[in-house]
Parts: structure tokens; C-alpha cells; sequence
């Protein structure tokens, strides 16, 4: 299937410290009409894989927007002069914007990607049953979560698996911070029969900018 992405990135006058967290407290802030951007509906969490992303790839402030997300960021993207982050602002002097169709998938031929962010793969009930595993069992762990976490991006994207996803990880654990608190992330890449559009987001926290992927050679 095709998912519509929409892609802005925002340039300042000086480099933009900050978090993905940090960018999408902005946007739900700014526009707090619009559920999509933060996720709430009347004080409620939306539990799905959210339709808007914030990210920070390197300094570069990054929101993907999907599907009808896509059409919210088109909407919203330039109504605003500066953003604050963590107090801190910054007058805006360049966005960049892409909105494209992109193939979403099983795909006939294995593709390699990198994880550009943290994966934030493990529940409390993994976390525990990873720390005592064993390193093949830690892989295998984590390879089913992986695919787990496409499985459930793809049905909040309406899309119907035809066949079995094949995943293979070569990845590192990380200490990272969520909300304050340490977790443990894991950085790498990984190998898929799964076509994933760049800079989307995979596991826990998406929105907060954890398990971005990017495309690589394999």
C-alpha cells in the first residue's frame, strides 16, 4: 500500500537544541485543536501508532506527518514565526517541506535499515526477561519484538500482512532517557522483508522521536 507522508524540517538562526519531546509539547501547545499533533481526545490517550512524529536528526527539527496527519502538518506548518524549546527560543528562517506517497509492506527482496534514534523495544516484563537471558535468547527477544512493532504499525495503517514478516537485528543496548526516567534503548540496524518509509518511527515513544529508521545499503 501507499502512505501519504508529509515531511518538515525547521532551520534557525542558530542550531536548535532540543528533544522530540521537547518539539511535539510546541505543536500540541500551539495547535492543541487538533488531536492528531498530541494524541488526546477530551483528556483521553489515543492508544495507536501516532499519525505525527517529532524528531531531532542530528540538530535538524524534524515532524513527519502520515496519512491524515499529512493533512493536519499541511494545514499548520507555517502559522508560526518562532518555537520554544525547554525555554528557549528560536525564530524560524527556513522550513523544509516534502509531501510524497511512499510504499508500506511486504516486500519481495530483504531491506536494511538503520535505527537513526534509540528503539525503545522493552516492557517492564521483557526489560526483566532480557537482563536475564542469554545473548541468542536476547536476539530472539528482540527480533519478535521488532516484528511485533511492524505488525502493530500496520494495523492502526489499516494494512493487511499477507505473509509472515522475516526480521533480523544486529543492534547494541543503550542507556536513554524518557520522561525523566532511564531506560534501556537499543541502537544498529536491522534487516527486514518489510518496506518502512524513511524517518518513521518503530516501538514505544514514536511520537517523542524513539525508533526512527532510515533506508541503508545492504
Amino acid at each position: 500500500m501507499e502512505l501519504k507522508i508529509f515531511t518538515l524540517t525547521l532551520t534557525s538562526t542558530h542550531p536548535i537544541k532540543g528533544s522530540g519531546a521537547q518539539l511535539r509539547g510546541f505543536f500540541a501547545t500551539k495547535f492543541n485543536e487538533y488531536n492528531l499533533l498530541h494524541q488526546h481526545n477530551t483528556d483521553k490517550f489515543i492508544y495507536q501508532y501516532p499519525m505525527v512524529q517529532y524528531k531531532m536528526i542530528g540538530q535538524t527539527p524534524t515532524v513527519i506527518g502520515i496519512n491524515d496527519g499529512a493533512e493536519v502538518l499541511k494545514e499548520i506548518y507555517d502559522e508560526y514565526d518562532k518555537i520554544n524549546l525547554n525555554g528557549n527560543e528560536y525564530e524560524i528562517l527556513e522550513r523544509g517541506i516534502s509531501y510524497k506517497k511512499e510504499e508500506f509492506g511486504i516486500s519481495e527482496k530483504l531491506i536494511k535499515y538503520d535505527f537513526v534514534t534509540p528503539w525503545f523495544a522493552l516492557n517492564q516484563e521483557n526489560h526483566r526477561k532480557y537482563l536475564t537471558s542469554n545473548k541468542e535468547q536476547q536476539a530472539n527477544l528482540l527480533n519478535r519484538n521488532l516484528t511485533g512493532n511492524m505488525l502493530s504499525m500496520s494495523k492502526s495503517l489499516n494494512y493487511q500482512v499477507p505473509e509472515r514478516i522475516k526480521c533480523h537485528t544486529e543492534l547494541k543496548a543503550r542507556r536513554s532517557s524518557l520522561k525523566g526516567n532511564e531506560i534501556l534503548a537499543f541502537k544498529g540496524s536491522f534487516v527486514t522483508n518489510f518496506q518502512i518509509p524513511d524517518y518513521l518511527g518503530l516501538g514505544k515513544s514514536v511520537s517523542r522521536g524513539f525508533g526512527t529508521v532510515k533506508q541503508c545499503n545492504l
